[in-house]
């Protein structure tokens, strides 16, 4: 096996006992960290503080992670524009935060037959908030319902 010390210098070729001796003379554990190489390479290391490490980088990693938040509008083709009103101000309000607004119109018995009511009354919507946001996902029908997505405009368009 092909082995690589604590201060990353490469031995070479060596038997897995002596690897082993050398290993537990720094008191120091033998990890085998490309096994399908030829030979296969082993590292003499503190296995524990190596897991610690790595531990350590991915909840750093987490941290630094921005996670995309969206929220919902939920609609009909029967919403009365007073109604509609209020959830244009709602969706208005969220988008200057820089969240994203998934606009559902909901389609329920026969109001399915007629899908271009809701196709209107999202491009009603997009059409007033065309000043913060752009449609990122335009109008599709999924089921029973229509989805649209907005995402708040980037501060280059603004």
């Amino acid at each position: 096996m092909r082995l690589i010390t604590d201060t990353n210098d490469n031995i070479g070729v060596v038997s897995l006992s002596q690897a082993l001796q050398m290993a537990e003379e720094k008191g120091l554990d033998l990890v085998e960290v490309a096994p399908d190489a030829k030979p296969p390479v082993c590292r003499i290391m503190d296995f524990g503080k190596f897991q610690y490490e790595k531990q350590r980088r991915e909840r750093k990693a987490r941290k630094q992670q921005k996670t995309i938040e969206i929220k919902e509008i939920q609609l009909r083709p029967k919403t009365d524009d007073h109604h509609l009103g209020f959830k244009i101000k709602a969706a208005r309000e969220w988008i200057g935060d820089g969240i994203k607004v998934r606009v559902r119109m909901r389609f329920r018995g026969r109001e399915v037959t007629h899908p271009e009511i809701g196709f209107e009354r999202l491009q009603r919507i997009a059409e007033e908030l065309k000043d913060v946001a752009s449609v990122e996902q335009r109008p599709n029908m999924e089921g029973s319902t229509m989805l649209m997505v907005l995402a708040p405009l980037s501060d280059k368009k603004k």
